[in-house]
């Protein structure tokens, strides 16, 4: 019974697990990876850290380090921890005066640490200085930022979002 079960579960069902999502579901088994130029420069559900000018960036990350997939965590802060108020602060001084009041997405983390999404509100915010560090019309780098807003998942689900590592990757196109 102990040698069925040690084979039933330790390899035939991890072989259809493996099966199941290289068949149907293959992309995002591997990790939804984003290609350019024939390398991976990205995976879909993880962001990344922009922090020259000329780039969107994304929501800080609560891991320890940056967008790890491998240290996936949330900072644990609740709204009234004083440590949390003191990062807040700090992130909306680093980013500057950009135009209004920052989006709160782009001060806080995710609860993964790892999204790659901000809101629009959080990317347009940052089209000014995009803008003008590249050279580029603000309209132009507007309409850039509207056209990858991503809608609701199910079209009820979640908030309309913009998925940072795709719209750097197209702003890059502009040039």
């Amino acid at each position: 019974m102990l040698l069925g079960l040690t084979v039933l579960t330790g390899v035939v069902y991890p072989l259809l697990v493996l099966g199941f999502g290289q068949t149907l579901l293959a992309e995002r088994a591997n990790g939804s990876p984003i290609e350019r130029e024939g390398l991976v420069v990205a995976h879909e559900p993880i962001g990344q850290g922009f922090v020259s000018p000329e780039y969107f960036h994304s929501r800080p990350s609560a891991c320890e380090r940056p967008y790890d997939g491998m240290k996936s965590s949330a900072s644990q802060l609740g709204a009234s921890s004083e440590a949390l108020a003191a990062q807040v602060k700090a992130r909306v001084e680093a980013l500057g005066d950009e135009g209004g009041a920052v989006p709160v997405d782009l001060v806080t983390a995710s609860g993964s640490g790892l999204d790659p999404h901000v809101s629009p509100a959080g990317a347009l915010w940052q089209v000014e200085r995009v803008a003008r560090t590249r050279g580029l019309a603000a309209e132009r780098v507007r309409e850039l930022v509207l056209q990858h807003v991503e809608g609701r998942t199910l079209g009820i689900l979640g908030a309309p979002r913009v998925h940072v590592v795709r719209l750097n990757l197209a702003l890059d196109e502009l040039r």
